[in-house]
């Protein structure tokens, strides 16, 4: 049996992770919700984490990257706290000791990171500029590397964007609101993961903020994906 999960970068995924259960994780207080997978615990990973009150893990590296957003509660390390709305980008050999005091929810990226992307990142969104974007978005920068970009985006209430095609693929996790396109319905807490050359004409009914990356996926998918 495969133990890959969503790794045929080839195909859309959609996946409403508010209507999820939380599973174990190696640590007792840590709980996730694993939405692409390459290995069981290794290798390329995008999950939902959840720390109850008091969960820590032990200093550990991180040899590909891990990219952080926290969407609940205060993330700590030995470097400092990270309140809901910090972005945080820690490079390939970098390592911390992580920890909640009193529980906190994240959406996590592993082993995702282009070799020459060695860029540290700490942006606290709360206090950060918001820059004027196309038509009526407003977009904050997270981070650009080569081709890839994050940002979040700020949608406010009845915006139709352009029709567009994704070079590189796009990834979205929609933080408030609800995203639409013609093809769905995206409430807070979808992930919306779309391939190379895809497109699409989104659009919004009410305010809305999403994450999103582009520029980042696989040209050619290199997985067979089996969920079973």
């Amino acid at each position: 049996m495969s133990k890959h999960l969503n790794m045929d970068f080839s195909q859309k995924v959609v996946i409403h992770t508010e209507e999820m259960e939380w599973s174990p994780s190696p640590s007792p207080k840590v709980f996730r919700k694993q939405l692409a997978r390459a290995e069981a615990e290794s290798g390329h990973a995008t999950s939902v984490v959840k720390y109850a009150a008091g969960a820590s893990f032990d200093s550990h590296q991180h040899p590909k990257g891990e990219e952080i957003w926290v969407l609940d509660g205060v993330f700590s390390d030995e470097h400092g706290d990270y309140p809901a709305g910090t972005y945080l980008r820690n490079p390939a050999g970098s390592s911390h000791a992580p920890f909640s005091k009193n529980g906190c929810a994240l959406l996590v990226k592993l082993c995702q990171f282009q070799s020459t992307d060695m860029a540290e990142i700490r942006i606290d969104t709360n206090t950060a500029e918001w820059r004027a974007g196309i038509g009526g978005l407003s977009v904050m920068p997270l981070h650009q590397h080569l081709h890839e970009n994050t940002a979040l985006v700020k949608w406010p209430k009845g915006e139709i964007f352009q029709a567009h095609t994704h070079f590189g693929g796009e990834e979205i996790f929609v933080l408030s609101g609800t995203f639409k396109d013609q093809y769905g319905i995206y409430p807070k807490g979808s992930w919306i993961r779309s391939p190379h050359l895809s497109g699409h004409h989104p659009y919004v009914d009410e305010e809305t903020i999403i994450w999103v990356k582009t520029g980042h996926l696989p040209l050619i998918d290199s997985y067979q994906d089996d969920q079973t």
